[in-house]
């Protein structure tokens, strides 16, 4: 690893950055090229980037960095992260318990980055269920309230540094428990006054930061920037509405390096597996229901929904591509599961009915992105897929590599073939970043 790194999912999300970005900063670090820093520059806690600790114990990453087992590495929660501090307390205990010493220590949080209160998580939950069987999948984490209010509120919304503050924190967790209680009828009501003194303590045990913090980490050593979710979710690139309230491209990270003065400073690290998957409802035109894969952290739940399989999508995964403006490099995932189940597929192109007139006798191999932000646009692609039929091919477990190196015209610089770091082989030369 010679540079920065940023990391994001060219699917539905679940396709295993989290240990890519941990081989990343262990390989950094057996190379002397440690990695300072990994920032988290999208999503909040419904993230879940599973890892094994070296002692083979896993640790589904959240709010912290992925890299947190390789010693040095630390965390930087940019203000583009939605930040849920019982949650993070929750998961420095884990880390604790696996080894990490003093994992709250490790963590540095931009100021401006919004809260995920309880009174968020409640009211995802209550506007979810509400939905009844037209629900969108959501983790009932309270990620889109939280959005939703921080852009309807801005002025109102609890931030990081309010955290220092118990008076203004009470004040705005009250206007927030108010407002959202009279939205939703019996959202649940825990005193604003005791969350504020909970996140009060939180906040003399992490750093919060301001303007230059991530100039000085760029200039100390190699980054990874971690992403969350994956791009087709997108919240205006993705398939709506079954989709995140979060920029799951390379945009953002891209931002915070310009504002740093190191714009295109990064590698774009691009991560699929040999085949798909998805979480709750949308489209997923590969889904087939007949392909039995063990995934351990990976089942169906009471807010998300059901867990779905299926086969390796070019035309998505190009699309993916497309609207996040390119990638460097792939790192290709569950190589092992291709060995073990031959009988996965590439979708190459789909026969969508009711349109005969726009499809080309060899099907339609591409989605064409469209307007930015046209949420419209993005619910008619959705019809479409939804219909879509996919045409498969059969691909060899030892092709794999070469197949994806052809659809997203990029090296595969990163392979992975197990759940461990020692699993993940590193080829070099890296591509070099644009």
């Amino acid at each position: 690893m010679n540079g920065h790194v940023i990391v994001v999912d060219l699917g539905y999300g679940d396709a295993g950055k989290g240990g890519i970005v941990a081989a990343l900063c262990s390989h950094a670090a057996l190379n002397s090229q440690n990695v300072s820093t990994v920032v988290r520059f999208n999503g909040g806690a419904q993230a879940a980037h599973h890892v094994l600790s070296p002692s083979g114990q896993p640790h589904a990453f959240a709010q912290f960095g992925s890299g947190t087992f390789t010693e040095g590495t630390r965390t930087f929660l940019s203000r583009y992260m939605l930040v849920n501090p019982l949650a993070l307390v929750a998961e420095a205990e884990h880390l604790a318990r696996l080894g990490v010493h003093d994992p709250l220590s490790l963590i540095a949080i931009d100021r401006d980055a919004a809260l995920t209160t309880p009174y968020h998580q409640a009211a995802n939950r209550a506007r979810e269920r509400a939905r009844g069987a037209g629900r969108h999948g959501s983790c009932g984490m309270g990620i889109g309230e939280t959005a939703r209010y921080a852009l309807e509120h801005p002025e109102d919304a609890p931030r990081a540094g309010d955290m220092t503050s118990p008076r203004t924190l009470d004040r705005k967790l009250t206007l927030l428990r108010d407002r959202l209680t009279a939205e939703l009828a019996g959202t649940p009501s825990p005193p604003p006054g005791d969350i504020a003194a909970v996140y009060h303590a939180i906040a003399a045990r992490v750093t919060l930061t301001g303007d230059g913090y991530l100039n000085r980490l760029l200039r100390d050593g190699p980054v990874v920037f971690e992403g969350a979710q994956g791009v087709l979710l997108d919240e205006w690139r993705g398939f709506h509405p079954y989709t995140t309230w979060s920029t799951t491209t390379f945009e953002n990270a891209e931002t915070l390096l310009a504002e740093s003065a190191h714009p295109g400073a990064a590698l774009r690290l691009g991560v699929t597996r040999t085949y798909q998957t998805r979480h709750g409802p949308g489209p997923f035109p590969t889904e087939d229901p007949s392909l039995s894969i063990a995934e351990p952290h990976n089942t169906d739940g009471p807010w998300q929904g059901p867990f779905r399989l299926g086969h390796l999508d070019a035309v998505t995964l190009g699309y993916a591509i497309e609207v996040a403006g390119g990638v460097d490099a792939i790192a290709l995932t569950h190589l092992d599961t291709a060995r073990r189940h031959p009988e996965l597929k590439l979708c190459h192109a789909y026969d969508i009915p009711g349109q005969p007139a726009k499809q080309p006798a060899e099907g339609v191999d591409r989605i064409h992105p469209g307007p930015p932000r046209n949420l419209g646009y993005q619910k008619d692609l959705t019809a479409t897929l939804t219909a879509a039929r996919p045409r498969c091919r059969q691909v060899a477990p030892e092709d794999w590599p070469n197949v994806v190196t052809e659809i997203t015209r990029a090296p595969v610089t990163i392979s992975s073939r197990g759940p461990a770091t020692a699993d993940k082989e590193l080829m070099t030369p890296a591509a070099a970043p644009r």
